[in-house]
């Protein structure tokens, strides 16, 4: 895609770094293996996975079932129905766009905190004007009015495996917090599983129970990278998991297009219901309730969605997902989704075939946006759409960037729908997440240990 125009804003900080040295990116993309189209088309026994749960008969307040195309395989999986009026937010025609962020000519990362954390990884917040920064080792630290508390508002370091792509990668506050102080966590265990578990404050506000762990789930990783990472609520109030295809390098176990495995896909639990056999229970308005296909999985045929996020104003979804050896992309689900979208890999990478000259694309849903390893660029970092105040004219754009080359872009449709980037910042900083604060404004974790915010 040409980009309309280029912003070049070239920041140079000295970030202060562990002691310990800067571990990999949990993101990055790995080279494409010798596998053989025999080995490719293999089928191989999913992972037991535990937790698993049953479905919940009661109807949620959300969105009646919907209806899924009743077919044997999921590659072949119907191109799930979007309206005209809402395949993507409402943006100003692209002359308008063009003007408005050429107007913008001071904007920067102002350091917020650049000593004390040790590979930041993300950033949230619980409803209030803290900052809740997740530490890769284990730990979730607090910033509060600019000071960085000394004692951590969680530290499970001793369950935590930290090494390669793991680690404890992202916290997700229940929407209900200020009442009953529930919040959620993604980390790797010492056995190398993806844990999804819940845990709940004490009576002091800056401090976790660390003893009152609940877990949800338990997810064998076959490989020690594309173990995905983010826990986030949705508008819906569900609780969404952005699952990898658990590696090594093209997929070889093929989990991306396999429903028996919750590896490869996003998940959508309800962590208000329960039954006997897990600790959450399934919305009844899951795309493949009552399928030969896990019940969790909401969509499919994601390599690695590292990062991902809902717009706060329509509700729409845009996942950031890391590619193999040549494209990175973006993909767009609108707010009436009913679910059930494949978003191609391990057939596809971007728009592209991944290992055939003529591979089949029937069914599945191309990316909003892609852009290709060059330029230093190799893996890319999802961000969110602009709700703040302090950038008027950026407001509804989709920020995200690439941990290798440092950049920082803005995306938005036009009147057509098509989708134009425009690069805001080349920055020095290897950008493992964006933050978002309870305003909407928002900040970059630079994997090397500092915290930035955007700000004019």
């Amino acid at each position: 895609m040409t980009r309309l125009f280029i912003l070049l804003f070239v920041l140079v900080f000295v970030a202060c770094s562990t002691d310990d040295g800067i571990i990999v990116t949990p993101p990055i993309a790995t080279p494409a293996p010798n596998v053989t189209e025999a080995d490719r088309l293999q089928p191989t026994s999913p992972p037991i996975e535990s937790p698993s749960a049953d479905i919940v008969t009661t109807t949620p307040q959300v969105a009646e079932t919907p209806q899924v195309a009743e077919l044997a395989e999921v590659a072949e999986l119907a191109e799930p129905e979007q309206s005209s009026t809402d395949a993507a937010p409402q943006p100003t025609a692209t002359t308008h766009i063009q003007s408005q962020i050429m107007a913008i000519t001071d904007i920067q990362l102002a350091p917020v905190m650049t000593e004390g954390l040790k590979e930041p990884l993300y950033l949230t917040h619980a409803g209030d004007d803290r900052h809740f920064i997740v530490e890769k080792p284990g730990r979730i630290r607090i910033i509060q009015h600019g000071e960085l508390l000394p004692e951590p508002f969680l530290d499970i370091t001793d369950r935590v495996r930290p090494g390669s792509e793991r680690g404890l990668l992202s916290v997700a506050f229940h929407p209900n917090y200020a009442e009953n102080g529930y919040f959620f966590v993604n980390y790797t265990d010492g056995d190398r599983n993806t844990i999804i578990s819940r845990f709940q404050v004490t009576d002091n506000p800056n401090l976790a129970d660390a003893t009152s762990e609940t877990n949800l789930l338990t997810i064998p990783q076959p490989f020690p990278n594309h173990n995905g990472g983010l826990v986030k609520f949705g508008p819906d109030g569900y609780l969404y998991v952005g699952m990898g295809d658990g590696g090594n390098a093209g997929d070889p176990e093929g989990h991306g297009q396999n429903g028996d495995t919750l590896l490869g896909a996003m998940l959508r639990l309800d962590v208000d219901g329960s039954n006997a056999e897990a600790n959450y229970a399934i919305p009844a308005d899951n795309p493949f309730v009552n399928r030969d296909i896990r019940n969790e999985i909401w969509a499919l045929g994601v390599r690695n969605p590292w990062r991902f996020s809902f717009d706060r104003l329509t509700g729409s979804l845009f996942i950031a997902d890391v590619g193999q050896k040549a494209r990175e992309e973006i993909n767009f689900q609108p707010s009436n989704s009913e679910g059930g979208e494949n978003y191609g890999w391990n057939r596809m990478e971007g728009n592209n075939c991944f290992q055939e000259d003529n591979c089949d694309s029937r069914g599945l849903i191309p990316p909003i946006h892609e852009y290709a390893h060059e330029n230093g660029r190799c893996s890319i970092t999802g961000g969110y759409v602009y709700r703040g105040q302090q950038f008027p004219a950026l407001v509804g754009h989709y920020f995200f960037g690439d941990f290798c080359s440092g950049e920082i872009w803005a995306l938005t449709p036009d009147s057509n729908a098509n989708w134009y980037e425009t690069l805001l910042l080349d920055t020095d900083y290897n950008i493992a997440s964006f933050g978002e604060d309870v305003n909407g404004e928002l900040y970059l974790m630079d994997l090397k240990g500092g915290v930035y915010q955007l700000q004019p």
